[in-house]
């Protein structure tokens, strides 16, 4: 059991965290912060630099058995802060508005549990993943070598989810979080003078088809494995004067599908949709992937595990405002473990993620750590 002078401890250890975020890919100061931390609690090996600033803390009870992994992310968000709090964040134009300074606490508070009371069999991972915002944390983990030596068989995560009662979770075994992928489209043409359009090949006709037929491919409907959302997300074409008949443009899409291969197909209609238009115009067209998230798809003995657990530390939980159209990279982990999702309420009226005023109850830390703590006793011991 956490004790008041550690739930002092993690309440100072995540508000400092909070002051200082870093965005994706840039979380070297994040990660130091938490392997010191993590050095503390004496684990069995640390692992660091897993798919860039990742940090894994292994606690291996030298017997056989499964490994479970519990997962935060060490990532903010590029938005400026609006807080009076004395712990607001102290970078102009970054955020931990998402309350990843949360997660990663109660995982430190679920590694002082396990330091006092070893487990009796097989190992945990304290998995502090990179990235996560952009959608491409999880998988440079997974991919990178070194993750093969903690390659889990069960996997759990906690993320706050405002619009739920504080300390209420959320989950079910299935698809909870859907996969999306954005997709910059480039149109090049050649530019002319105002004047005389015809000397130049400009994309507007081009990007006024486009749009609505790349909304067209989606339009949201019921979460079942049919769903599909295309939303346009920005445009641009040319430059902002008069004198210039524009010869370029830009077109973000943002696709959501229930399913990873469902994604696939969607991503390639987008693609044979914008490059038979340019064709028609005469226009060059190029690609890029970005904030690329695969589906978080619960399975359902993970799920069954999951909820025995919050059963027997008495959180409240059941499946409501399941499954969401927001994405989540911590699927991926679910490709080669039993894996599941939890969503825990910090408050029905509790500011939304991303937004400039949200910041992580600090409330929430011991019942993210009992949880995670009960999973592990009872496949381990």
């Amino acid at each position: 059991m956490l004790t008041n002078s550690d739930l002092v401890e993690l309440t100072e250890f995540r508000r400092a965290l909070h002051q200082k975020p870093e965005v994706s890919g840039e979380e070297v100061e994040t990660a130091g912060t938490v392997v010191s931390a993590l050095r503390q609690l004496s684990p069995s090996r640390i692992l660091t630099g897993l798919g860039g600033h990742g940090v894994a803390a292994l606690f291996d009870s030298g017997k056989p058995g499964p490994t479970v992994l519990f997962r935060a992310e060490l990532d903010g968000l590029p938005i400026e802060e609006l807080s009076d709090a004395p712990w607001r964040s102290q970078i102009p134009g970054k955020g931990h508005l998402c309350g990843h300074d949360g997660h990663m606490t109660m995982l430190l508070a679920l590694g002082r549990l396990l330091s006092r009371k070893p487990i009796a069999s097989g190992r945990v991972v304290l998995m502090f993943q990179p990235a996560e915002e952009d959608g491409s944390g999880a998988r440079a983990v997974v991919a990178d070598p070194a993750f093969a030596e903690i390659a889990p068989d069960w996997a759990f995560a906690i993320h706050n989810e405002p619009g739920r009662a504080f300390g209420y979770v959320s989950t079910r075994a299935g698809l909870i979080n859907c996969a999306s992928r954005g997709l910059a489209i480039k149109l090049s043409g050649k530019t002319a003078h105002a004047a005389n359009p015809e000397d130049g090949l400009s994309p507007a006709r081009t990007v006024s088809d486009l749009i609505p037929a790349l909304s067209a491919l989606g339009t949201g409907g019921a979460l079942d494995d049919t769903f599909r959302l295309a939303t346009v997300t920005h445009a641009r074409i040319g430059e902002a004067t008069f004198g210039i008949a524009p010869g370029d443009a830009i077109v973000h899409v943002t696709l959501r599908t229930a399913r990873d291969e469902a994604m696939e197909d969607m991503a390639t209609e987008a693609r044979s949709l914008a490059e038979g238009l340019a064709q028609r115009d005469g226009l060059a067209v190029s690609f890029e992937v970005r904030d690329d998230f695969a589906a978080s798809i619960n399975d359902a003995e993970a799920t069954v595990v999951a909820v025995a657990a919050m059963n027997a530390v008495g959180v409240a939980n059941g499946d409501d405002g399941l499954p969401m159209r927001a994405s989540e990279d911590f699927g991926v982990f679910g490709w080669g473990a039993k894996a599941a999702m939890l969503c825990l309420g910090p408050g029905e009226d509790h500011a939304a993620l991303h937004n400039p005023d949200y910041d992580f109850p600090d409330d929430l830390i011991p019942i993210g750590a009992a949880i995670f703590d009960r999973i592990a006793r009872d496949l381990l011991g």
